[in-house]
């Protein structure tokens, strides 16, 4: 996790789920074969119908035909992000698609926990209801040591919940490395 995230943002509703985010008919691709991966990153958020993304402007696709890396960088949603099975292809998804982080009212319990576990993008808690305030494309700057959200277009900034212990592994880059670097697990 880096200590600065800027960019886009790509704001969706509530109860935005796994199979919203990859849809299962594109889990078959290899994770492990670079060109096959990307394609995690070209269906993410394939399954998000137009009347559930909260978007007012109508359906913005968020990556672009024949594209992988999406134009977006931080995903602002409402309360719920993440419901639905437990699939860690979720998150993974998001982080081939370019998404460093998720500032959500509130996650699914599993997927807060598979994007903490492997360190593909950090997801941020807001007591507020952003995804009512920002609007997709929206230039935002995320803090991540203060924990704060920067809404440049817009010329508001936000504060949000802290990410507590898990953000030693977030920055560690994941459950395993955080548990080599602490010492709970013998380098080899």
């Amino acid at each position: 996790m880096k200590p600065i995230i800027t960019g886009r943002a790509f704001v969706l509703g509530n109860d935005i789920d796994t199979d919203q985010i990859i849809p299962a008919a594109h889990l078959v691709y290899k994770l492990d074969d670079p060109e096959e991966r990307k394609n995690y990153g070209r269906y993410a958020l394939s399954g998000v119908p137009a009347a559930q993304s909260g978007l007012p402007q109508g359906n913005v696709p968020f990556v672009r035909d024949g594209e992988w890396r999406s134009g977006y960088t931080i995903i602002v949603a409402g309360k719920n992000f993440g419901c639905g099975s437990s699939r860690e292809h979720a998150p993974f998804a998001l982080q081939v698609a370019g998404i460093e982080a998720v500032v959500a009212e509130s996650y699914a319990r599993i997927f807060y926990r598979n994007a903490i576990d492997g360190a593909f993008v950090a997801p941020y808690e807001t007591p507020d209801r952003l995804a009512q305030e920002v609007r997709t494309g929206d230039e935002l700057t995320l803090d991540t040591a203060a924990g704060t959200l920067t809404n440049r277009t817009q010329g508001k900034e936000y504060r949000l919940n802290s990410l507590g212990d898990v953000e030693h592994i977030l920055r560690a880059g994941g459950i395993f490395e955080y548990a080599r670097t602490s010492g709970m697990l013998q380098k080899r």
